[in-house]
């Protein structure tokens, strides 16, 4: 994902780039304004995708990581707690959030950090 971000980041440079050529030809250059505005709307929209993947993927990573740090101190919380000796009721309401019965041998627990 930060492969794909750093490409995106990439483009929107470049689009950014050739948006501020096409305006400084545009005013050094006398050209026909439809086509100049077509061009310009064009790039823009362009632009304006990719700075939506763009953002996306940063999103996509900053919930990544989060979930990583939300998972990497769950386990340092197991790896320093004792070994379970009899069921602890405080534990296990701490750690399922629900139970769903299918049938006797289908029965599937639902934690709380998914």
């Amino acid at each position: 994902m930060e492969k794909e971000r750093d490409r995106l980041s990439t483009d929107l440079e470049l689009m950014a780039d050739k948006v501020q050529q096409l305006i400084a030809e545009n005013a050094r250059v006398a050209q026909n304004q439809d086509d100049y505005e077509r061009n310009y709307n064009e790039l823009v929209g362009r632009y304006e995708n990719e700075k939506k993947k763009y953002d996306k993927t940063c999103e996509a990573i900053q919930y990544r990581k989060a979930r990583s740090l939300q998972m990497d101190s769950f386990i340092k919380e197991l790896r320093n707690q004792e070994l379970i000796k009899e069921f602890d009721a405080r534990l296990w309401s701490s750690l399922v959030d629900f139970i769903t019965v299918y049938s006797k041998d289908d029965i599937r627990v639902t934690l709380k950090m998914g």
